[in-house]
């Protein structure tokens, strides 16, 4: 099975960044398509960002686009969210989640990490 370990999220003031990171164990890493999720109290789960596994292109929910950015380096197994000019409505626990050969942006994540609290204060 495949093991996702996030690291990187904290605490940080309003407009400060976070650079978000997920380890895969995965020794055929490049042919998944890669999502950052989020969830905030009392909400559900929405992603955020993710990475097609097959041309590296990028999906990103309207709130976070010119912000944030989703990378991979497939050489690490490693997936990344550079966060910038965080705000408030950013706080939530952040989850890292890997879709085998995905078709789309939103479904097929079949194995997810841990998650890691991102605050941002005002």
């Amino acid at each position: 099975q495949v093991q996702l370990v996030e690291s990187g999220g904290g605490l940080v003031q309003a407009g400060g960044s976070l650079r978000l990171s997920c380890a895969a164990s995965a020794r055929t890493f490049r042919m998944y398509t890669m999502g950052w999720f989020r969830q905030a109290p009392g909400k559900e789960r929405a992603l955020v960002a993710a990475i097609n596994w097959s041309d590296d292109s990028t999906y990103y929910i309207g709130s976070v686009k010119g912000r944030f950015t989703i990378s991979r380096d497939n050489a690490k197994n490693t997936v990344y969210l550079q966060m910038n000019s965080l705000k408030p409505e950013d706080t939530a626990v952040y989850y890292c989640a890997a879709a085998w050969q995905a078709v789309g942006w939103r479904t097929g994540y079949d194995y997810w990490g841990q998650g890691t609290q991102v605050t941002v204060s005002s």
